[in-house]
């Protein structure tokens, strides 16, 4: 996981500021309420937050500070402001902050500073949720993405483990149409009710297909993907976290935005999703080096091409290595069967198990077992004690 770092500030320019000074860590706007800085210090992992002061509303500021370091008596707190005003940087170091940081220093003293701190953070024992992510993501938006999605999906829930899809990508609910499933509660009746949002919620409200797989999906009328605050993605990935043994989501189409880089540092696999087409492979290709020029983590991904036909260049191995990614799978193209998923609301599970795209899929879905470590021993302690009992 991409390590974190928290930034609370009434000044918008210091946020964007910081944001781009210690690139490529991943700094996340928060607001100033405190038990929602817990949860996100909680969600992130994060060890260090930083702190804007100013005359004006120093002594809340001050206060936020003594409430973060006595409720996480371990997190660092690093003030932010005008270095000029003497003021600002005593009552913050009165109030626990370990350093201050002046807005418009050099970027190399600021990382410089930032290293040095969380070098001295104790290590402690993270207790593991067991939850797994695993994002589907391709620059251009393609139906069959939600179909892929879906699949992979379904063969996780049959593994013996709680799944949910995420299908936020575009078209816009596609995987509803897909699994045969209606629309009830979508992403954004999820964002806006993030703090009742518990396991009667979820089992009530959430779409759930007959194979006992839960979907949440982008509705039409919800706010743009791009526009989702990074802090409610994160408390939303929380919620689910706790309900969910595997969560998959489905990204194709989405631009390249921070909420995206958000939920990609993130997941524990990121299958990037082509075809064969020069043109589709020309935009993957751009998004992704850039991604490497900012320093995304990307040894988790690997490169998944759907529809792929073996007679027609380039294949599966060249694609591979011009995008530098393992081929974790070439899904044949099977039109047919494509089209009739999703004429009727079946998938190939319910029609036809032995289907070449059903078994690549398959493929996918042992992959993300195998690499997500939970393995299939859970699942085989079921069946053991179904037969005792």
């Amino acid at each position: 996981m991409e390590q974190t770092f928290l930034v609370y500030s009434s000044n918008q320019e210091d946020v964007e500021w910081l944001q781009s000074t210690l690139l490529p860590y991943q700094v996340l706007a928060v607001n100033e309420r405190l038990d929602e800085i817990l949860g996100l210090i909680d969600i992130t992992e994060a060890s260090l937050i930083f702190v804007g002061l100013d005359s004006d509303s120093m002594t809340s500021q001050c206060g936020l500070i003594e409430g973060l370091l006595e409720a996480r008596p371990l997190l660092t707190v690093v003030g932010l402001g005008d270095g000029l005003d003497n003021q600002l940087v005593i009552n913050a170091m009165r109030a626990g902050a370990r350093d201050f940081i002046v807005y418009g220093m050099r970027s190399s003293e600021v990382l410089g500073l930032v290293r040095r701190l969380t070098q001295r953070v104790p290590v402690l024992p993270v207790q593991k949720s067991g939850n797994c992510q695993t994002l589907l993501y391709g620059v251009q938006p393609d139906p069959d993405a939600a179909l892929v999605s879906a699949h992979m999906a379904q063969q996780l829930q049959q593994k013996g483990k709680r799944v949910l899809l995420l299908d936020l990508g575009r078209p816009t609910g596609e995987s509803l149409e897909v699994l045969g499933v209606k629309p009830s509660f979508t992403f954004g009746d999820a964002l806006r009710n993030l703090r009742r949002l518990d396991g009667n919620l979820i089992d009530s409200a959430f779409c759930h297909h007959g194979s006992g797989l839960s979907v949440l999906a982008l509705g039409e009328e919800d706010p743009t993907f791009n526009q989702v605050p990074s802090t409610e993605l994160y408390l939303l990935k929380g919620a689910l976290s706790q309900h969910f043994d595997h969560v998959v989501i489905n990204l194709v189409g989405q631009s390249d935005c921070e909420q995206l880089r958000t939920l990609v540092n993130h997941c524990q696999q990121l299958y990037w999703y082509v075809d064969q087409s020069v043109s589709c492979c020309k935009r993957n290709l751009h998004v992704l080096n850039r991604w490497r020029e900012s320093g995304i983590r990307l040894e988790h991904a690997g490169l998944v091409v759907d529809r792929y036909i073996k007679q027609v260049a380039p294949d599966a191995d060249t694609l591979a290595t011009t995008f530098q990614l393992p081929l974790l799978a070439s899904l044949p193209a099977s039109l047919p069967a494509r089209l009739k998923v999703k004429n009727t609301g079946k998938t190939l599970l319910e029609m036809d198990a032995r289907e070449p795209l059903n078994k690549a899929i398959g493929q996918l879905a042992r992959h993300i077992v195998k690499t997500s470590g939970t393995g299939e021993s859970r699942n085989w302690l079921q069946r053991l004690v179904g037969a005792v009992s």
